[in-house]
């Protein structure tokens, strides 16, 4: 008989986001007539913007002519591609990135989750707490943990606390780790974390030849100049970083799937016997073997996001949801909660501040206001008691929700 994963086993609660579908789905089996204003999932309303649209049309079309049509492409991407994010994304931003350095995929959460097969089993992995749960959960399920043990955490991995007193800047960890799970602007928290700070990571990195995680799929909701939008940014950074970036919530691909990874031929690791190999010849072999690559019409969508009128657009629709983040921080704070985030992120953090457990305030929220957000607990132990707004809803939904909110009896 076929051997099942037994890592599976340890993953004793669903994915958080089919979670609350599956609760809000009986919610409505229930209450039909409900009105739910969903700011849970990070999934965007506003649709492609017209220099998109253009570049869309004018990629199937080719699709549509023996002169133009395209079969397999490069599986790393189309160079076109590659080269606009390496100018726009980091040559500009004095980062030194390469088009060969970029591999186009079709979203960060996947990129996220399989990176790890290119590290050997032993690697000590230390993760933000709270963090998106796509670190946790493929950790876990390629058997890199031991079991979850009764305080939340799994056996095995080293957990960074994030909270208020360190502004969710984790400490570095006291004990030597291999490979660090950074996200910022954070997912969940909202917060961000500035040169100085990434440089300390950086160098620890550095000490210590470990290897870091940069999620930097939210970098384009930065507006203080202060704060770096690349990992890249900091001195030292190719010798001891991947980077994750995706179109999804710049430009509006929740739907389309485009994103990419950067691994600089510069970053080494070690080798069984001891020698240090690059990582980049072992990306390139997984993603050449696993991926087939993102189709033409939509890597032509995504190189139009860097012409001049793609830039001015997703300007204009990033803007929309920052006011929407604005309105949620503003008001939740009116109503006396703990905000974070909601300045250079799209997400919001807030405390109910009222000794209620985060799915309980999940499931108050849903029954009595008929809004769905996120339980802070189900991105990590140390979530637990916060609650995660998205801005990406509407912007009338967004103040429907805020008005139902102060309603509330608590």
């Amino acid at each position: 008989m076929a051997q099942i994963n037994e890592n599976y086993f340890k993953l004793q609660a669903g994915y958080l986001f089919p979670e609350i579908g599956r609760r809000v789905r009986e919610f409505q089996k229930e209450h039909p007539q409900a009105d739910i204003v969903r700011m849970g999932i990070g999934d965007v309303t506003q649709p492609l913007t017209p220099a998109v649209i253009r570049a869309f049309h004018e990629g199937v079309e080719e699709m549509s002519k023996a002169g133009t049509f395209k079969g397999y492409g490069p599986e790393q991407g189309y160079d076109f591609l590659r080269e606009a994010i390496a100018k726009n994304d980091y040559k500009e931003r004095g980062a030194d990135i390469h088009a060969d350095e970029i591999f186009v995929s079709d979203g960060s959460k996947c990129d996220t989750g399989n990176i790890l097969e290119i590290f050997g089993q032993n690697n000590i992995i230390a993760i933000q707490d709270p963090a998106y749960p796509v670190y946790v959960d493929t950790s876990v399920m390629a058997g890199r943990t031991g079991e979850k043990l009764g305080n939340g955490y799994y056996d095995g991995l080293v957990y960074l606390p994030c909270n208020a007193e360190n502004g969710f800047i984790p400490e570095l960890p006291e004990n030597k780790v291999d490979i660090i799970f950074l996200c910022y602007p954070n997912n969940p928290t909202g917060t961000t974390a500035t040169k100085q700070e990434l440089k300390k990571w950086v160098d620890y990195a550095k000490r210590n030849k470990a290897v870091i995680l940069y999620d930097s799929a939210y970098e384009a909701y930065i507006s203080d100049p202060e704060i770096p939008h690349s990992i890249y940014e900091i001195e030292g950074a190719r010798e001891v970083a991947i980077e994750f970036r995706s179109f999804s919530k710049t430009a509006g691909f929740t739907g389309t799937r485009c994103a990419y990874t950067v691994i600089p031929k510069s970053l080494v690791a070690s080798a069984p016997d001891g020698s240090e190999k690059p990582l980049y010849p072992l990306w390139f072999r997984r993603h050449t073997t696993k991926f087939n690559g993102v189709s033409y019409p939509v890597q032509k969508a995504a190189a139009a996001i860097y012409s001049p009128e793609g830039k001015e657009e997703s300007k204009s629709t990033i803007s929309y949801y920052m006011n929407n983040a604005r309105i949620l921080r503003e008001n939740l704070t009116q109503m006396g909660f703990q905000v974070f985030g909601g300045t250079n992120a799209p997400y919001v953090w807030f405390n109910s501040g009222r000794g209620i457990s985060s799915w309980d305030l999940f499931d108050k929220l849903l029954n009595e206001a008929h809004v769905v957000g996120t339980p802070g607990s189900g991105f990590g132990p140390a979530g637990e008691g916060y609650f995660r707004f998205s801005s990406f809803a509407t912007h009338e939904n967004v103040l429907e929700a805020m008005a139902r909110l102060k309603n509330l009896k608590w």
